[in-house]
């Protein structure tokens, strides 16, 4: 387990500290999460944050819990409990004695702390790296589509003097563009769907 205390839940901040776990343990196969910030967008399509964008285009699977329902992801929240219970209350005085606070913490829960679910082993005699090395995402490839549009930083489908918006979460990413129908297209961000158009769409 590591622990890196951010000054808030903005994507921004949360972007280099996965980085640079990603670079450190490798890509994990599937990341699993709640539904606030960073971590999904309310009033984005599926729900996608630029942040869960980052990880399909890493190759890393999304897994939602239900809204309300933080048993589904209970030994996370169990480690965070723990976690709070023994290193923020009471909270430091300033940001980098409670990065020291957080770092002593997790020497001893990696190392100190036999855990049950384990076996009686600590969580650092049995943890290996992903065997997933980190490289930043390639631009798709939409072979079984008719063309791949570069997206607006808007979030928007140009094509001629028509506009399509999609969200602003998509700004800058590569879709793909198929007409399944007369004058009907879909727009897809690799694997996934994200919805259609058609002719009298703007």
């Amino acid at each position: 387990m590591a622990c890196e205390g951010l000054e808030s839940t903005r994507e921004a901040e949360a972007f280099p500290v996965f980085e640079r776990t990603f670079k450190g343990y490798g890509l994990p196969a599937a990341i699993r999460a709640d539904n606030s910030a960073p971590f999904a967008s309310a009033h984005a399509l599926f729900g996608l944050g630029r942040l869960s964008v980052w990880w399909l285009q890493l190759g890393i699977a999304i897994e939602r819990i239900n809204p309300g329902n933080p048993q589904q992801n209970g030994r996370h929240e169990r480690m965070h409990l723990t976690l709070k219970k023994e290193a923020t209350k009471p909270p430091s005085y300033n940001f980098l004695q409670q990065q020291e606070r957080f770092e002593k913490f997790i020497e001893g829960y990696n190392n100190d702390r036999p855990h049950q679910a384990l076996g009686g082993k600590y969580p650092g005699e049995v943890y290996t790296p992903s065997a997933r090395e980190y490289h930043p995402p390639e631009e798709p490839e939409y072979p079984f589509h008719d063309r791949t549009i570069h997206l607006t930083q808007c979030g928007r489908v140009c094509i001629g003097r028509r506009k399509i918006n999609l969200s602003t979460v998509f700004a800058g990413q590569y879709v793909g563009i198929r007409e399944i129908a007369d004058e009907v297209w879909l727009v897809s961000l690799m694997n996934h769907d994200l919805g259609f158009f058609d002719k009298d769409e703007n």
